[in-house]
């Protein structure tokens, strides 16, 4: 799901194989984030993985979007901050970049993610925005 959502969102073939990718969640995306997973029946149908700070992964599977599983998703992951978060999206990924500026995520950087040569977008969104009246 997550290679395809992935795949989907950027425009991308992934060329990891699952076991490096797999390996890769194990290892540098668990120790350091809570995931909490949706799920339809047995199917699983999205994940977050977030830090008090930070989102490192948000996946909906393909079918499942605009059904309110990434909101909810997110809005657990606004409620477990400090109240900030910030993430990052590749910028070709238009429609996650209208999902998180729709829940109140700013861009505040443009740059470049070596591994995978694409342009990205760093996102924050904060609890009380500097600019509320």
């Amino acid at each position: 799901m997550w290679r395809a959502c992935f795949e989907s969102g950027v425009g991308v073939t992934d060329p990891h194989p699952l076991a490096e990718q797999e390996q890769y969640f194990l290892l540098d995306i668990v120790p350091s984030n809570t995931v909490r997973v949706a799920m339809s029946g047995t199917q699983l149908i999205g994940f977050i993985a977030a830090s008090a700070e930070s989102v490192t992964q948000l996946h909906v599977r393909t079918g499942f979007q605009r059904r309110g599983v990434g909101t909810a998703l997110l809005s657990w992951a606004k409620r477990q901050s400090r109240g900030s978060l910030w993430l990052y999206t590749f910028a070709r990924n238009r429609v996650a970049r209208a999902f998180y500026e729709h829940h109140g995520f700013v861009a505040v950087a443009h740059g470049f993610e070596p591994v995978w040569r694409l342009e990205d977008v760093k996102y924050h969104w904060s609890a009380h925005p500097r600019n509320a009246t």
